[in-house]
Formats: structure tokens, sequence, C-alpha cells
């Protein structure tokens, strides 16, 4: 959790509730609330001109949506999607703000989950350039991996879908199950009641 619900509540944020499906904010809007999800599942995503769905981000419990966007006086350049039934904390812009000079802790704890957030960014813009689908892959799931403790093969419940994982890499989502099955079969991963252990 970036912030703390109390801290939130205490300066006035309120609570929005969003079916699955329901967007958030749309690509154009201009970015006016901190938006903090309590519980549930959303997406960051785009559509290319042919309509596939690109996934740039998938949010849970705690997280923050499009938070790097208020530092700017752009308008959204994604979407923002509850995936389930969410629960969201929303606080104005200048309230937000206000909350960062009074709390410099929060400052940094932001400043942690923007660098985070773009060295995601890094990683899977050079992975996209890559050929290779299993290569992609891999790339994905060395970074969902890299924040347990426990490293060892097959230690690692993958949490996405195979369509996330396209949506993520780039791929369509038939060559993204084919490469699991070849990643499987090269010992790279392992399927256990279709989930992927890495």
């Amino acid at each position: 959790m970036i912030i703390k619900e109390e801290i939130l509540h205490s300066v006035g944020a309120s609570i929005r509730h969003y079916k699955s499906s329901e967007i958030i904010f749309s690509e154009g809007d201009p970015p006016k609330y901190y938006y903090q999800i309590i519980r549930g599942e959303a997406k960051l995503n785009n559509y290319t001109d042919d309509g596939k769905e690109i996934i740039q981000s998938l949010l849970e419990d705690g997280q923050s949506i499009g938070e790097s966007l208020l530092f700017m006086d752009r308008p959204y350049p994604i979407n923002a999607i509850a995936t389930t039934i969410c629960k969201i904390l929303r606080l104005p812009k200048t309230i937000f703000f206000d909350l960062l000079k009074l709390y410099p802790e929060i400052c940094l704890d932001m400043n942690r989950l923007l660098s985070q957030r773009l060295y995601f960014k890094l990683i899977m813009a050079q992975n996209l350039s890559s050929q290779n689908p299993t290569a992609k892959l891999i790339v994905l799931m060395d970074y969902l991996k890299s924040f347990q403790k426990e490293q060892s093969p097959y230690s690692f419940m993958i949490p996405l879908t195979r369509q996330q994982m396209a949506s993520l890499t780039g791929l369509c989502v038939e060559t993204a199950i084919r490469t699991i099955k070849v990643m499987e079969k090269n010992r790279i991963v392992k399927i256990k009641d279709r989930k992927i252990l890495y």
C-alpha cells in the first residue's frame, strides 16, 4: 500500500465502487484524482488501430492507479478499467499534492513506486523488440519472480492468465499458449492444474 487508508480518509478521500469492466478513467481524460485500490483488481490498457488490446499494467489491492500522470498537465494516454468488482479511494489532485508536502515519507514511497514502474516499462519495451516469444515470456516471468524471496525453480506461481501474459508481451494468445507448452517441455516451467510454475 502506498498511502495508508487512514491518512487518505483523514484528508477527505472518498470511496468509489466499480463493477467489473467499468471504466475508472479513459484515454484523453484529464488526471484529476489520485486513485488507490482498497479491494479488487484493475488494468491499464490501450487499443491498437485494429482493436487489439495492449495491457500496460495489472493492479490489485493496495496499489495506486495512474498516479505518475498527476505530475503532468497532460491527458491520460491510457484507460483504467476494473477487472473485478473494485472498491477504490479517490482523492482530488490538489489535496494529493498537499498530502505529499505534509508527509515527505510518502514522497519517497511514491518515488520508489514510480522507479519500479519505469523499470518494468523499460525492460518490457526492450522485450517487445525481440522476435522470440520464449524470450519475451521469460523476461516477464523473471520480472514477476524478482520480488519473491524464494528463487528456486518452479517456486513461483505466475499470477497472470495466458491472455494477460500475451497482452503484456505483445504476443497473440495462441502464440503464448503454444510457447508455454514448449517451455514446459524444455523444463523452463511446470504446469500444475493449469497454473504456471516458474
